[in-house]
């Protein structure tokens, strides 16, 4: 995984497979200390699983037998000076906080931020999706269930509402990124 856009993707798709109905994405850049919490009410992770899940050769899908999207978020984090926490409550959700030191050489580029929240969004619209970015001037909140409000009859997936809100999202943080 080679940028952060990936990486929130690969979270909140664990959170997608552990049923959850509400996922927030929380995005906090102070100086260069980039925070990026991912919380999520799905069906969470016993203290043994959440002590496993560090480890690539650890996985609970049965289609593969290794899980790097974890172990690759952490190896990025602490290569830059940040870390990784985890914190999972058995039948409650999940909590993923991860923390980039901005200015170091190893830290990844964003990817396409803009984008991965519009596909997460718009292709998953039973579940409410809260995404918050704030960095310096820049603050950004939008949610699932907000958008539904604005939109009425018309389709998160209705690729122009994609567009849209890509380009929304881009316009509102290219300031900061």
């Amino acid at each position: 995984m080679d940028n952060i856009a990936f990486h929130i993707t690969d979270i909140a798709a664990n959170s997608i497979r552990a049923n959850a109905s509400d996922i927030e994405i929380d995005i906090q850049i102070r100086n260069t200390l980039i925070c990026i919490r991912i919380a999520d009410n799905g069906c969470g992770m016993d203290p043994e699983t959440v002590s496993k899940i560090r480890s690539p050769f650890y996985t609970t899908r049965t289609t593969r037998k290794i899980g790097l999207g974890l172990p690759f978020l952490i190896q990025n984090a602490e290569q830059t000076g940040g870390n990784v926490e985890i914190s999972s409550i058995q039948g409650k959700g999940t909590v993923i906080v991860a923390r980039f030191v901005s200015s170091h050489i190893d830290c990844p580029p964003w990817g396409d931020l803009a984008g991965t929240m519009a596909m997460l969004i718009g292709s998953n619209p039973d579940i409410n999706i809260r995404f918050s970015y704030h960095a310096d001037k820049v603050s950004l909140d939008i949610s699932t269930q907000e958008l539904k409000e604005i939109l009425e009859d018309m389709p998160l997936s209705h690729p122009k509402v994609m567009l849209y809100l890509k380009e929304f999202i881009a316009n509102q943080i290219v300031t900061s990124s």
